[in-house]
């Protein structure tokens, strides 16, 4: 059996802290935390619309209420930025996500985006 011979405070501690264990590691984000709009985003977003809906497909310019990933939120590979959405109101959201010319139009939008 090992017996301590100095002093502790003379002893190199290892550092073993949740923070090295927990943050050292790269780790693969999830789809809803790509998919997560953050605070940053949500402001460069209701900036650009001025608060009103930018689609207006089934709208005159209604106050946007929503914010719209115009790429699923399944499908992203990188975190949400203010190009990937859309500030609209409640019934172009449902037309942009359920209505076939709507999903037509989104998957165009899509299609302009990988484009460019």
């Amino acid at each position: 059996m090992a017996i301590f011979q100095g002093n502790l405070a003379d002893q190199d501690v290892p550092d073993v802290s949740k923070n090295k264990f927990v943050f050292n590691k790269s780790q693969k984000l999830s789809q809803r935390q790509l998919g997560e709009i953050s605070t940053k985003v949500d402001k460069q977003l209701k900036r650009r619309s001025e608060g009103i809906c930018e689609l207006q497909e089934r709208c005159t310019g209604a106050f946007a209420v929503q914010r719209a990933h115009i790429t699923a939120r399944g499908k992203l590979t990188a975190k949400t930025t203010v190009n990937d959405l859309l500030h609209v109101c409640l019934p172009c959201h449902f037309w942009m996500d359920r209505e076939p010319e709507g999903i037509q139009f989104k998957r165009k939008l899509i299609n302009l985006e990988e484009s460019s």
